[in-house]
């Protein structure tokens, strides 16, 4: 049986664009989650999410893995990008977009050089 920090660091490792959040990217149960949520979609890339109130495990553990006290928690290639102020500057200053469409295109990349 993994602990739950094996299991975060396969999250991280196995998904290039990945958030951790209250709730669900259709249905976010807080206002941060929301906005980093919707800037990430506006990015137009496929990513995949946690539901931390659902893995209290998750919930507990991952402030400490990622030294960052607080949700939403944004990762790209296995790096902490920050949580909603971050990524809301981010896309705003369109560094965000960027950093998710080179993220997208490595990862596509490689599924189509394992296929």
């Amino acid at each position: 049986m993994s602990t739950t920090l094996e299991n975060i660091k396969q999250q991280v490792s196995e998904n290039p664009i990945l958030i951790y959040m209250k709730g669900t990217p259709q249905l976010p149960q807080c206002g941060f989650s929301a906005q980093t949520v919707q800037a990430l979609m506006a990015c137009g890339e496929r990513f995949a999410f946690v539901n931390v109130l659902d893995n209290p495990d998750i919930r507990a553990e991952l402030p400490k893995y990622a030294n960052w006290p607080t949700f939403p928690q944004l990762w790209v290639n296995g790096e902490l990008v920050g949580g909603c102020d971050i990524v809301v500057e981010m896309y705003q200053n369109g560094e965000l977009e960027t950093l998710i469409k080179d993220a997208a295109s490595k990862a596509n990349a490689e599924q189509a050089g394992n296929a």
